[in-house]
């Protein structure tokens, strides 16, 4: 029987561990994948656009080389937190259902075993699951939706599809490597909130040529050996080997279904929960991170969501010391 059980291992669902850690709550997190899934995923070269101060956790110091921290910083850094703090994680264990009990608790299966617990918070982000393109071809093996790193794609025909971060980064490592890169671009601009110091490079690359981009085009259909592109003139078939689709990512949805959890059925596809105590319309049960966004992923980030951990833990505690007292009165 536990007292609060975190759905997510990432540095949301660390930051919930060490506020239940804090508040004496007998707590536990699964986390389907490593620790930090998410950040693991991240391309192998990547450094976070927040600096370190921004990324800390229950004011333990986050210690990096440069202004900006790496991914390998990052992973370091969590990693031990969770020595520190000693936190009860399991990983590997995919959170499957969710179903309330009679006595007002919540039994939680997943891959591996099965848990009774008081509350639930679902800090699961949003990075694991991709924008998809639905369009024919997206199933083969030359279509990536994670961008490890650029060596694969040395002397390659390299369509790197998004005009936002991700998509210009991937398309000036990958040129810068030898790949011959081609853009696809939605829109008639590079996306206008591309960080300042990446807008330029991408601008004055595709300017000279040196990358191509076509705007105002979708994908029609990618081939074994080429790519079908909608373009404000006509279809348009490229020769390529692979597509990086940097689309994107979203909530798990399906997930949020298995444990019941209603969100809004407009376009942004908000989990619904209350703003102050982060609690969904299930009793005891919370969000938590960039999750409380929906599918407005440019709205929340570790940074403006590290009290979220302590506004869940204290509201947990303060509702089972209440039944307590209520029992012991009766």
């Amino acid at each position: 029987m536990y007292d609060l059980i975190i759905i997510g291992g990432g540095p949301t669902g660390i930051n919930c561990a060490i506020e239940a850690s804090k508040c004496g709550l007998n707590y536990l997190v699964l986390e389907k994948g490593v620790l930090v899934n998410s950040l693991y995923n991240f391309p192998i070269n990547m450094t976070f656009f927040s600096t370190a101060g921004k990324l800390e956790i229950a004011d333990i110091p986050f210690i990096a080389h440069g202004d900006k921290p790496t991914r390998r910083e990052a992973l370091e850094y969590y990693r031990r937190l969770c020595e520190a703090f000693k936190l009860k994680i399991n990983t590997y264990e995919t959170v499957l259902s969710m179903t309330a009990t009679d006595e007002g608790f919540y039994e939680i299966k997943t891959t591996k075993d099965t848990y009774l617990t008081h509350s639930v918070v679902a800090a699961t982000g949003f990075y694991d699951t991709p924008r998809e393109l639905n369009v024919p071809g997206e199933e083969l093996p030359k279509v990536k939706h994670f961008y490890d790193d650029a060596h694969p794609y040395v002397g390659k025909k390299v369509l790197v599809i998004g005009a936002a971060n991700s998509a210009c980064d991937v398309a000036l490592e990958t040129y810068y490597k030898g790949a011959d890169v081609t853009m696809a671009i939605r829109k008639d601009v590079i996306y206008s909130r591309v960080k300042y110091w990446i807008r330029p490079n991408i601008e004055n690359r595709i300017k000279e040529g040196s990358i191509k981009a076509f705007f105002n085009t979708h994908v029609k259909s990618i081939h074994q050996d080429k790519v079908v592109l909608e373009t404000s003139e006509g279809l348009l078939t490229i020769e390529n080997d692979f597509v990086l689709a940097m689309t994107g990512y979203k909530p798990d949805y399906p997930l949020l279904k298995s444990l019941q959890l209603p969100f809004s059925q407009d376009e942004k596809q908000i989990p619904l929960h209350d703003t102050e105590t982060l609690e969904t319309p299930l009793p005891n049960v919370y969000i938590a991170g960039v999750l409380a966004a929906g599918l407005l992923t440019s709205k929340l980030f570790i940074e403006n969501t590290r009290h979220h951990g302590t506004v869940i833990a204290e509201n947990v505690k303060n509702k089972i010391a209440k039944t307590k007292t209520e029992y012991a009165l009766s």
